[in-house]
């Protein structure tokens, strides 16, 4: 086998990707004002820190680091329904999804 195929990819570089994932996430949370932008920010943000868990599992050959990656990961499907069932009520109540036009919760 080829010596270029052998070799491992740094941890830095999983924690580095990590990172920049992360920061896009709290980035577009931020910056975007449309609920659903605003939904898949706090999921990029999610899996940003399941890559960070997995990482850290395997460079510790620990199975604690997957165990959260799963809760995060059964977590993360409950958001979803319920935040696009929430978000599919608010579009039909307010033909809108811009968050500055959501100026009360009473729909």
């Amino acid at each position: 086998m080829n010596s270029l195929f052998a070799q491992e990819v740094p941890l830095s570089w999983y924690l580095m990707l990590s990172a920049i994932l992360f920061s896009l996430g709290v980035v577009g949370f931020l910056i975007k004002r449309n609920l659903i932008t605003m939904f898949m920010s706090i999921e990029l943000m999610l899996n940003a820190v399941n890559l960070s868990f997995v990482t850290f599992a395997r460079q510790w050959s620990a199975v604690q680091g997957q165990l959260f990656v799963f809760f995060v990961m059964v977590v993360a499907a409950a958001e979803a329904a319920v935040g696009l069932a929430i978000i599919i009520s608010v579009f039909r109540a307010r033909a809108t999804l811009a968050v500055d036009k959501l100026d009360r919760m009473k729909l």
